[in-house]
């Protein structure tokens, strides 16, 4: 401990870059982690806040729950024996304002359920992110398709369905407007896989949340950048580190020769990576949350506690396992000859 902490006080600014390197670098992993997320739940946080348990959609949709249409009398024995079961259909719509503008939303309508909000003939309840269009409690919004008008019960937060506001109306309402009475979708709280029934295709949370367009490729694209992050970081580690020990071998000689031992020295490395990646870090979230809380509204940036302690163990883990490899060289070294390298 003590070698180490002098080493680092001796080659200040060799092990600043480093840690500023791996500031930087955690940094914007931590950034592009957070806008992934925000992205998720800006993409699909109406699927994303139901609990664990199971979606059924028709085989005959091909995973495409826009075309599912689930028949009444299989919806209604799965909802008289599932006692939380829910049948909910969405679709993708506008509503025209006071001002006739027309505003984007999901439409959403479900049986009765404690899962979704619960709308009369004629109320809708929809998004707060509408609030910045304008659109108040009490408001009377039109559809094309709907003969009669909706007011505006109340709102919800962070409900969004394919980057677009969620609008909850009355089924009723829902089967005038899109002419149609089947459900597209079923989902059962706490089900698992194991339950089946005829016609119809089960999926879990994650796997319902692959069927939305563009989810997978926009998560895949940016969760590669967050991994790439993270080998380049194990990358920095290994490189720097080796460059020291090639740098101290005759060091390394004499050391040996007194009495160190390989272990010894491996913690000492261990020690430096662990100092240096903890202090990077601390900087790097401390400077995401506050990125997080000045960030614009309108940017979906969603970084958890529980995704920041995820990265920081998995960044201490690539470089504990960086520097390991980096140090390889050491335990092959034999004093004497060592020593007349390091003096050559």
């Amino acid at each position: 401990m003590n070698i180490a902490w002098k080493e680092i006080k001796k080659n200040k600014v060799r092990f600043l870059i480093l840690g500023s390197i791996v500031f930087l670098v955690s940094l914007l992993t931590f950034i592009i982690s957070g806008l992934a997320n925000g992205l998720s739940q800006d993409n699909a946080a109406l699927i994303k806040d139901l609990p664990n348990g199971q979606f059924y959609m028709n085989k005959d949709a091909e995973e495409t729950y826009n075309l599912s249409r689930i028949d009444s009398d299989i919806q209604k024995e799965i909802l008289n024996k599932q006692k939380d079961a829910v049948a909910f259909s969405i679709q993708m719509g506008f509503l025209n304002d006071k001002d006739d503008k027309q505003q984007s939303v999901a439409f959403v309508a479900s049986t009765d359920s404690k899962l979704f909000e619960d709308v009369k003939d004629g109320e809708i309840i929809v998004d707060s992110s509408l609030k910045n269009k304008g659109i108040k409690a009490g408001d009377t919004l039109t559809n094309n398709q709907f003969s009669g008008e909706f007011i505006v019960k109340g709102f919800v937060d962070q409900k969004k369905y394919s980057h677009t506001p969620v609008a909850y109306i009355q089924m009723k309402n829902y089967q005038e407007m899109y002419r149609m009475t089947e459900m597209q979708l079923i989902f059962i709280p706490g089900g698992d896989s194991s339950q089946e029934f005829t016609g119809l295709q089960s999926f879990s949370n994650k796997d319902f949340l692959q069927t939305i367009p563009s989810y997978n490729a926009e998560q895949m694209s940016l969760n590669m950048i967050v991994w790439f992050l993270v080998v380049i970081s194990g990358m920095l580690f290994a490189i720097f580190f080796y460059m020291m020990n090639v740098q101290k071998i005759g060091l390394y000689g004499i050391l040996k020769a007194i009495g160190i031992k390989t272990s010894r020295l491996f913690k000492m490395m261990w020690t430096q990576m662990f100092f240096i990646t903890s202090i990077a870090l601390i900087m790097s979230i401390t400077l995401s949350q506050v990125f997080s809380m000045a960030a614009p509204e309108g940017m979906p940036f969603h970084l958890t506690f529980e995704t920041t302690a995820q990265l920081s163990i998995i960044f201490l883990i690539i470089g504990f396992i960086g520097a390991t490899l980096s140090g390889i060289q050491i335990k092959k070294i034999e004093p004497l000859q060592a020593i007349q390298q390091g003096e050559a």
